[in-house]
């Protein structure tokens, strides 16, 4: 239920740069202008810089640097029936607590935000660098009922979509690694982790994780990240809105988890894994299991397996591993 902020944040971004007045806020919420003053100092306690005029009102001069929940919610263009969204100050791991409150029964579609984790992980449980409150740590959660066979190019459509916005949200070329990082020039900034229980016929809870490097400082990189990550910020020369990107980025989400489960992802995805993929024509060694094999990625079957042509020539097909790209000889 919107409270007196998302009231407040709603008039002042609708008008903005413009000036609201007080009275005007004080009848939109049925209550005194000494309330919308306290209202007001909340918002400042959370990080939000207003400029004041008498006779004029206010307007926003700064948002807050980290999540701030009523902010996204009134960015939010995208809102499906029942969806919710929880913000957490710090967490163990945005995927796990999604699974918690799948197990709790709350209803889907929900998406779980924290300013921090402190167990943040990718795939095979390697731990994920996510105590900054200066980056995204996200997790949608869904009961989609369809058969598991439909779901190998899921984490690949849905990594396509976290490009597609990041290119149209701050003018950026970003690229997929198959099956789940987002890089800049070779350089890490986001990678996503779908998790899923399934029962005998159908996948019954789906969790779609993912970290983003948005305004983190390289100084605070661990050393052994260092080479290997970047922020958006630092591919763009700007810190970015968190709250901006992180509504906009729930609103993509939702549009392409419906367009998955409906089937219509169908239309666009070759166009876009042809747009945003890092691989095709690029030689790589591909780690399975205990076993490496090299060649030439030739490209993506239907079902979202990587295509390589190895160093004898011969059609390969993976559904799991992971990639490094070769160097190119100098």
């Amino acid at each position: 239920m919107p409270t007196a902020e998302h009231t407040i944040l709603r008039e002042l971004l609708a008008r903005d740069p413009h000036w609201v007045s007080g009275t005007a806020l004080a009848t939109k919420l049925g209550v005194s202008r000494v309330a919308v003053w306290q209202h007001m100092e909340k918002l400042r306690a959370a990080g939000f810089t207003f400029e004041a005029q008498r006779a004029r009102g206010y307007r926003i001069a700064a948002r807050p640097p980290t999540l701030y929940p009523p902010l996204i919610e009134t960015l939010l263009k995208v809102r499906p029936r029942n969806f919710s969204l929880l913000v957490l100050d710090e967490v163990d791991s945005t995927n796990d607590e999604a699974a918690r409150q799948l197990s709790a029964g709350r209803p889907t579609p929900f998406a779980v935000l924290a300013r921090r984790q402190t167990h943040g992980r990718g795939r095979f449980g390697r731990a994920w660098h996510s105590d900054s409150t200066a980056n995204l740590y996200a997790s949608f959660a869904f009961r989609p009922r369809v058969a598991p066979e439909r779901m190998p190019t899921f984490t690949l459509w849905m990594g396509l979509n976290v490009c597609e916005l990041l290119a149209k949200f701050a003018g950026v070329t970003p690229g997929i690694k198959w099956p789940n990082d987002i890089l800049f020039d070779g350089r890490k900034a986001g990678g996503m982790l779908t998790e899923a229980r399934v029962d005998a016929d159908q996948i019954r809870d789906l969790v779609f994780g993912l970290g983003l490097n948005v305004n983190s400082p390289a100084a605070g990189w661990p050393a052994d990240l260092a080479r290997r990550a970047v922020a958006l910020a630092a591919v763009t020369g700007a810190p970015l809105d968190l709250n901006r990107l992180a509504a906009a980025l729930v609103g993509r989400v939702l549009l392409a988890y419906e367009k998955f489960i409906d089937g219509a992802h169908l239309e666009t995805f070759a166009d876009l894994w042809h747009r945003y993929d890092v691989l095709r024509g690029r030689s790589i060694t591909l780690l399975e299991g205990g076993r490496r094999h090299h060649g030439i990625v030739t490209g993506l079957d239907d079902e979202g397996a990587l295509l390589l042509r190895d160093d004898q020539g011969k059609a390969r097909r993976f559904r799991a591993g992971e990639v490094t790209l070769e160097k190119a000889a100098s």
